[in-house]
């Protein structure tokens, strides 16, 4: 067991290193984090990555820590980052009142209830994906200059 768990601290180790050794420019590793988890606030499941990757590309940031940027949601993290989302969408919008009605459930009513969701959480995704991203982006990029200025 001990060898089990110290060969997995090993692999986690080099995983970080060849992360931490990702080619580019500070500002170009730091802008590929930013997008990365920009997109992972979002809930386009499995489509996450591939807008991150895409958004690294447009940006000329790097692609490989964009994939990895948008890490920030998974099975652990989905529940609360989108009811957070939701949250601050409603907020934003200034809409307050209850989602799910069940005194009407005419397709017209489960339209606009499915609207009205989906607007809270893409404006709430959008606010935060700028916040998450410009600081995770930010603290990656100051990690790496003063990093670089010890060198």
């Amino acid at each position: 067991m001990k060898k089990i768990f110290l060969n997995l601290i090993q692999r986690i180790r080099k995983f970080i290193s060849w992360l931490w050794n990702q080619e580019g420019s500070p500002s170009q590793r730091a802008l590929g984090l930013g997008v990365g988890i920009f997109s992972g606030c979002f809930p386009f499941f499995g489509l996450q990555t591939l807008m991150g990757v895409f958004l690294a590309k447009i940006f000329k940031g790097n692609s490989i820590l964009a994939a990895v940027g948008t890490w920030i949601s998974n099975p652990f993290t989905y529940v609360p980052l989108y009811y957070f989302n939701y949250r601050l969408g409603s907020l934003i919008l200034n809409k307050n009142k209850n989602i799910v009605d069940i005194g009407h459930i005419t397709t017209n009513e489960l339209w606009s209830q499915g609207w009205d969701l989906s607007s809270r959480l893409i404006m709430g995704s959008i606010c935060m994906g700028l916040f998450a991203g410009i600081v995770g982006g930010l603290g990656l990029y100051f990690l790496l200059k003063k990093t670089y200025h010890k060198m």
